[in-house]
């Protein structure tokens, strides 16, 4: 007979100890600082749209950038140094040194101190590089700090920006518009123009509206000039609102206006008609931004420029938009569906292709096949195939649209449906065992199915093919820093509840002495104005039976409208009010946005 062994007399099995990462990016695995998925899809990100796996990894999670630099200086034994505006310029080591040197091999020397040399790099077990530095700036010994791309380039720009005398970032306006000097040429001489436009300081002045404006959060800057003496109005539209930034003696308004135009590679020469072109800002500063460039010609023989700062990043997750549950649910069940048609509407500028992009996000996985058809192509998602449309050369939404129905797809996203032609395509696509969504220019949901009609659209078709229709505009949000709280009166509150209409109890906010609104007050923070940030104030229209049975009768806008909010729609105004009453906008941020 077998003896029995007594388990508790067993030695337990001692695991070996966990190897050391071969890299610092496995070392932040093992820390639990990231994940391995994160990682996963930060290299994707930075093979897609270059620049450092570390930099897309403090973009993409949520993960505190001194937490991770600690992590990699404790990995490599050395310390974490993150850019300090304030650091001192090693002037004589950087005098003999090249700035474009030191942003390629991505080092910088901090400081030289009883002979010995501090060096602050990404990868301080970079040989090659130790050695160079080595050979060139002798030193009793070597130390060597860690720190993150970006913030190496930032101490490249400071250190040469003190050095020389000239620092963008730190000097303002009105300090660079002082450097100027008035051309000795005519304008029509557009070699000495293009000249002039390169000179440094013309040079600076651009790329310190192009930083402000960034840091700004502003979505397009308006270049302005005006006929004669007059100068050049730029003006920035921040949370879809514009303001005035500067204004720019009329001598060197050619300049100017030339200098954009060169970075965008657009003629310099040409002033009679409108041009396109783009910058990638990385070319010519140390900011990874692009700008869409569009001039157009103006009274008097000058020229508008309108540059649109593309955000380009990853969709905003469908959670965080501030939904009702209602919506949230419906989006998340019809973004699930085998095929069919989901519109998001709006006019420009409301939103549509970012909730388009968190819509598709919820179902990018391996088993579906997605594309896109845009134009331009901002927000990018790995899994996704995006096109983007060329109407000069006519590859347009519509022709888009018939080659991506020959590219095997399960869901198509069409950037804008435009004409007749892109929304029939799109409906039969749907028709034909596809999920199509797309965007449309209508002020709200119920009108979407009228100017589809209107469109010599097929009602059968159309009724048979719609899943729901999503309207949206963005409000701008209080300040949370300085937005005061304070007890409306019973006739602010009696005027909301008209607005908001029936149903107005089911907000859960009956007047009461504790209840609280909040208004703008204005601080540094938020320029003054009482807002910074945006948010969506929407209504979704789900295509119900009844929905489908009125748009085979040929529908007014006010039926329409009736049957939804039946069927549990909330208006535009009402989820305005609803984010009234949570603290994030006030009443007139709504009424500027909707009816």
């Amino acid at each position: 007979m077998a003896q029995l062994v007594n388990i508790a007399e067993v030695t337990p099995y001692e695991e070996s100890p966990q190897p050391y990462p071969s890299t610092h990016l496995e070392y932040l695995i093992q820390k639990r600082v990231i994940s391995e998925n994160g990682l996963k899809r930060a290299m994707a990100t930075a093979d897609r749209k270059g620049g450092s796996v570390e930099s897309a990894l403090l973009k993409q999670m949520n993960v505190r950038k001194e937490m991770v630099g600690r992590t990699i200086a404790e990995y490599y034994h050395t310390e974490y140094i993150p850019f300090d505006p304030h650091y001192p310029a090693p002037g004589e080591i950087l005098s003999k040194l090249n700035p474009n040197y030191l942003k390629k091999n991505c080092w910088v020397p901090l400081c030289k101190e009883e002979g010995v040399l501090k060096v602050l790099i990404d990868d301080p077990r970079s040989f090659s590089r130790i050695h160079d530095i080595k050979s060139l700036i002798p030193a009793r010994k070597y130390t060597f700090a860690v720190g993150f791309e970006e913030d190496i380039y930032q101490f490249i720009d400071s250190f040469y920006g003190l050095f020389e005398g000239v620092q963008e970032k730190s000097k303002s306006i009105d300090d660079l518009l002082g450097k100027l000097e008035t051309p000795d040429f005519e304008e029509s001489d557009h070699h000495s123009l293009s000249a002039y436009s390169e000179s440094n300081v013309i040079v600076s002045l651009v790329n310190k509206l192009i930083v402000d404006a960034s840091g700004m959060g502003c979505s397009d800057i308006h270049v302005e000039p005006y006929p004669g003496r007059s100068g050049v109005e730029i003006r920035l539209r921040v949370d879809g609102h514009c303001h005035e930034y500067i204004t720019i003696p009329y001598n060197y308004k050619r300049a100017f206006i030339s200098r954009i135009k060169i970075m965008a590679d657009l003629d310099i020469a040409e002033r009679r008609k409108p041009q396109d072109g783009k910058i990638k800002f990385r070319k010519f500063y140390p900011l990874d931004i692009e700008l869409r460039v569009a001039t157009m010609p103006t009274a008097g023989g000058e020229e508008d420029i309108v540059m649109r700062i593309l955000t380009a990043g990853e969709p905003i997750p469908l959670a965080s938009m501030g939904m009702r549950k209602r919506d949230y649910n419906l989006l998340m069940n019809m973004s699930r569906k085998p095929y069919g048609m989901l519109l998001v509407v709006g006019p420009t500028g409301s939103g549509k292709t970012t909730t388009l992009h968190s819509a598709l996000s919820t179902i990018n996985n391996p088993e579906t096949k997605i594309w896109t058809a845009e134009d331009p192509v901002e927000i990018t998602q790995r899994g996704l195939r995006q096109v983007q449309v060329q109407p000069k050369i006519g590859f347009d939404f519509a022709a888009a649209m018939r080659s991506l129905l020959r590219a095997d797809p399960d869901v198509i996203m069409v950037g804008e449906m435009r004409d007749r032609e892109t929304a029939s395509i799109a409906c039969e696509a749907s028709l034909t065992g596809h999920l199509v969504m797309s965007t449309l220019h209508t002020n709200s949901a119920p009108e979407t199915i009228t100017r589809l009609l209107d469109m010599n659209m097929d009602a059968f078709n159309l009724s048979d093919a719609i899943l729901g229709i999503l309207a949206q505009r963005l409000v701008r949000t209080l300040c949370v820093h300085c937005k005061e709280a304070y007890h409306p009166t019973r006739d602010e509150y009696d005027a909301l509840a008209r607005r908001y209409g029936s149903g107005f109890e089911k907000l859960g906010a009956p007047f009461r002495r504790e209840l609280q609104l909040y208004r703008a007050v204005g601080c540094p923070d938020c320029h003054n104005t009482g807002y910074k940030g945006r948010t969506a104030i929407m209504e979704f229209l789900e295509a119900t039976p009844e929905i489908k049975s009125l748009i085979l009768s040929t529908p007014n806008v006010e039926k329409i409208r009736q049957q939804a909010v039946k069927d549990g729609m909330t208006t535009l105004m009402q989820d305005g009010i609803r984010k009234v009453f949570l603290g994030l906008t006030d009443i007139s941020q709504v009424r500027k946005v909707c009816i």
